[in-house]
């Protein structure tokens, strides 16, 4: 909630996160820091994960960063289920900002105890 992530959808296996790049957001060079781009990922992937009920963790990440987030971008990250078997998931993300690709995360999830409706 500090980095002012919004939830523009959530549909079984797919999720679309949205932020806008503040200027305390930025590194030395003056673009998005790159650990804020991988939050946004990465929170995108966690709901794209647990979305369909089920305790989902992240096993393993990896982000590809193709171009610089800028002070003001309003970036998009669309988190999409590639697979999803027994307990295992993966789970593609990217990341645009003014509609051009600058990251790309893959995440693998871990299916774990429980169910989000458990906690109701």
């Amino acid at each position: 909630q500090a980095l002012g992530m919004t939830i523009a959808e959530i549909a079984p296996g797919r999720a679309v996160l949205e932020m806008t790049v503040r200027e305390d957001m930025l590194n030395g060079h003056g673009t998005a820091h790159g650990g804020i781009i991988f939050a946004l990922a990465d929170s995108a992937f966690a709901f794209a994960c647990n979305s369909h009920g089920d305790y989902a963790v992240a096993a393993g990440c990896s982000i590809a960063y193709l171009a610089p987030g800028k002070c003001g971008d309003r970036l998009v990250a669309t988190a999409t289920e590639t697979a999803r078997l027994g307990r295992n998931g993966i789970y593609d993300v990217t990341v645009t900002a003014n509609g051009e690709i600058i990251a790309a995360f893959r995440g693998q999830s871990r299916l774990v105890p429980g169910r989000w409706s458990d906690t109701n």
